[in-house]
């Protein structure tokens, strides 16, 4: 019987893309924006703040590198904002139905920056509704690590053998399952409805 159920966030119940502002800043010119996400701002990078580095550090680390893309690195956090996007309605919609039902304990567990983070508390009223959340840039270690699993589990005794996990990232799904956790990989909201029914828990479809 399964009794919790850990969602992450962005990608699964919240839209955040970069494209929302680097595709103005390089206004179709896709050779220098595969370079910039490819070569400078990595998806690496951004997860070492996710992990707790600070983003000045970080924006401070990338212009000494690449002096000549000075506008482009300050914008990644300067108007990250603008990359926050709405709700992802359709899983949002799920996660009600599921804290409706009131037989399961909902926790997030989320690779996200300590110093972004306050701007989707704010933004997005859903994230009251968990049990507990866990952050990485808070904790100072990130999805796929098994130490940050474990601090989820410890915190609010989560049985992984109980528990159900929904991320965007199959790396991060394959690490869940590593340690006990039945994993679904997100890929929709639609998608999601159908693996929850094929681990039995309650629900109807969106």
């Amino acid at each position: 019987m399964h009794d919790t159920i850990i969602f992450d966030l962005g990608g699964v119940l919240i839209d955040w893309n970069p494209g929302y502002v680097f595709d103005e800043i390089f206004a179709g010119d896709e050779e220098r924006k595969n370079y910039f996400f490819n070569k400078i701002c990595t998806p690496d990078w951004n997860e070492e703040q996710d992990a707790g580095r600070s983003l000045q550090i970080a924006t401070d680390i990338k212009l000494a590198e690449f002096p000549g893309w000075e506008t482009e690195i300050k914008a990644f956090y300067g108007r990250w904002e603008e990359m926050l996007g709405g709700p992802i309605q359709g899983t949002v919609d799920i996660f009600k139905k599921i804290k409706n039902a009131d037989k399961y304990r909902i926790y997030a567990l989320t690779n996200w920056s300590a110093e972004t983070f306050p701007v989707a508390l704010e933004r997005f009223g859903f994230l009251q509704w968990f049990d507990g959340i866990v952050v990485s840039g808070t904790e100072k270690t990130r999805k796929p690590f098994p130490r940050f699993y474990n601090i989820l589990f410890e915190r609010y005794n989560v049985l992984p053998e109980r528990a159900v996990f929904i991320d965007d990232n199959f790396r991060n799904v394959e690490a869940g399952k590593a340690l006990g956790l039945a994993g679904i990989h997100f890929q929709s909201p639609e998608k999601l409805a159908e693996e929850l029914n094929k681990l039995g828990l309650l629900y109807t479809e969106p």
